[in-house]
């Protein structure tokens, strides 16, 4: 296959413009937030604390809709015996946005955190923070090196030129506006490229049906024709397996920062929380023209292209379709529209994820465990350093490692199990500590490990009921690989357990010490006995701004709670908007 100069030109048309956009939103929003005294650190990562509703439901739709988003709902439809059944993503995500929306978003913005650790760190301390951000880190690096690994073999289909240098370009590109302009340039180059992810897929669609070689979709849903109905089915013995993904993806989609970042940048706690709205039908309308490239191939005699005559699916390509398609059914430069798409959803996820770890990295571990006297300006430097450093590793493990889904598939797991129970915790559970969170912590990881993970060949040691053992052939070699598989809903019950562990060990600690069963010598984590230690993060030390009032600032107890029914609500992470956002106070001092 040549390469396809078209193709270079419109790539290289799309990146400039994406880094055009970068640098103006840069020297656009260079002011902003430092006028109203906000730290230049804190305004690259949630802006001036002033994305509006068109601007910020653009981004925060385009973080969730990214390269593994569209080519994996496609893949999902296409491939035999899952079909749309099985693509969870949409509703999945669409939901935690929902979730996130109703439930977090508004105790998050109105408390006026800058990142996803904070409370965290102001509850349960800075080592405790600096535990939580591994999984939270590794899952924002392993996303980016799977996108980026995504993007690299949909070029490699559709242009036929070196994927390591069209990676890295990508990567560059998106590291350089990201340093530049934070949080603005990543916003604003989000709205281009949901735009581009939206035009050129849904350009191509009706090239793809109207294809000879292609079927009724209509005809294929239900009936087999070249492969098993696309809609799809769920089996009964998998119905659990099936609950617990889409558990995983509508709960586990919510404790990232790439979402907090967006909740926390929101002008007003309602503006977080219409914002997740938005992106949420966003999320569900930008699926459906993946939904139907994944029937289009299901529907399509491969014969009768210049694909061939073996079917994707036959050659291990099911993950490839969705270029697969645009680029053996639809016009040459109806492809390179294609390719746009697909680059921009890539670059739209990378670069948030890049400035999410940075961001916690800079704030939570450099700044408030290590250097609370550092300047504005050094905490500008290690972010500018980490976003390069980060995205050069998430580049790297893109270029070399063959396993970059399976450790985004496992960090992904790790972020559901350990962090979303901590989250909960820590918001709606008044008085867990720092004792609860590392028992937590600890169930959430031992039995989510001990389930194994087929991707990266990582054998299970504690076999759940209804476990199988399942093969799995390779098409192309011929190889035949062994694997088991936990038919039982093993995620979300360690989910639970790690919830559940946080609040018993929390207050099982709390009542030893508080009743004299243990010396209070032996309270080394500082977390019951002395609530006012250095390693305990206070409101003064998370938040520089004016704008949080002494109402806002969680009360110590050193008393045992006298009511059950007091210890299930923390009712100081649900006080009302208006009464605690910055801009009632502002009002008010008017």
């Amino acid at each position: 296959m040549a390469v396809h100069a078209e193709g270079i030109v419109a790539i290289v048309i799309f990146y400039l413009l994406i880094l055009a956009v970068g640098i103006w939103a840069a020297w656009k929003n260079k002011n902003s937030g430092v006028s109203e005294g906000q730290d230049r650190s804190e305004t690259i990562m949630v802006g001036g604390r002033d994305i509006g509703l068109f601007v910020g439901g653009f981004t925060m739709t385009a973080t969730w809709v990214g390269g593994g988003y569209i080519n994996g709902t496609a893949e999902y439809v296409y491939l035999p015996d899952y079909g749309l059944a099985w693509a969870q993503a949409p509703f999945g995500y669409a939901l935690s946005l929902v979730v996130g929306g109703l439930f977090f978003a508004k105790p998050m913005r109105s408390r006026g955190y800058v990142t996803m650790l904070d409370p965290f760190q102001q509850i349960y301390g800075k080592r405790m923070g600096g535990l939580l951000f591994i999984p939270a880190l590794m899952g924002e690096i392993f996303w980016s090196a799977a996108i980026l690994s995504a993007l690299g073999a949909t070029l490699s289909v559709i242009v036929d030129i070196d994927i390591n240098m069209s990676v890295v370009i990508s990567a560059l590109i998106a590291i350089f506006y990201t340093l530049v302009g934070g949080l603005y340039s990543v916003a604003y180059t989000d709205v281009v490229q949901l735009f581009c992810i939206f035009l050129g897929l849904w350009v191509s669609v009706p090239f793809a049906l109207s294809n000879p070689a292609v079927s009724s979709i209509s005809v294929t849903a239900k009936e087999a024709v070249y492969q098993t109905p696309w809609l799809g089915k769920i089996d009964s013995a998998d119905t659990w397996m099936w609950i617990d993904n889409f558990c995983l993806l509508m709960l586990g989609g919510i404790p990232w920062q790439v979402y907090f970042q967006r909740v926390l940048s929101a002008s007003s706690a309602t503006y977080a929380q219409v914002l997740s709205f938005i992106a949420a039908a966003g999320c569900l309308v930008m699926a459906v023209p993946s939904v139907l490239i994944g029937a289009i191939g299901a529907s399509t005699d491969w014969n009768q292209t210049t694909y061939g005559a073996i079917p994707p699916k036959e050659k291990d390509q099911s993950d490839m379709i969705l270029p697969i398609v645009l680029q053996h059914l639809c016009p040459p430069w109806i492809s390179f529209f294609g390719l746009g798409a697909v680059s921009a959803a890539v670059m739209s996820s990378a670069d948030s994820s890049i400035l999410s770890a940075s961001s916690m990295f800079a704030r939570n571990i450099y700044q408030l465990a290590f250097r609370q006297s550092a300047t504005d300006r050094e905490i500008v430097w290690v972010m500018r350093i980490t976003i390069f450093v980060f995205g050069a590793l998430a580049t790297a493990m893109a270029l070399l490692t063959g396993t970059v889904y399976g450790l985004w598939y496992l960090s992904s797991d790790l972020v559901y199990v350990i962090i979303f129970p901590q989250l909960l915790s820590v918001l709606f559970i008044k008085g867990t500590n720092t004792y609860g969170s590392v028992a937590g912590y600890v169930f959430g990881l031992l039995l989510r490990i001990g389930g194994g993970e087929p991707y990266l060949k990582l054998p299970p040691f504690i076999y759940y009921p209804g476990w199988v053992q399942q093969e799995k052939i390779h098409h192309l070699t011929g190889d035949v690989e062994y694997f088991i598989q936990q038919r039982f809903p093993f995620k979300t019950v360690s989910m639970l357990a790690s919830f559940l562990g946080n609040v018993a060990f929390s207050y099982l600690l709390k009542y030893l010490f508080e009743s004299g069963t243990l010396s209070h010598k032996y309270d080394f984590m500082d977390a019951v006995v002395s609530k006012h230690s250095k390693e305990i993060m206070d409101k003064t030390t998370l938040v520089s701004s004016d704008n949080i009032i002494l109402s806002e600032m969680a009360p110590v107890k050193t008393h045992l709670s006298t009511s059950l029914a007091g210890t299930f609500t923390n009712t100081e992470a649900l006080i009302d908007d208006e009464e605690s956002s910055p801009e009632s106070l502002n009002n008010d001092q008017e």
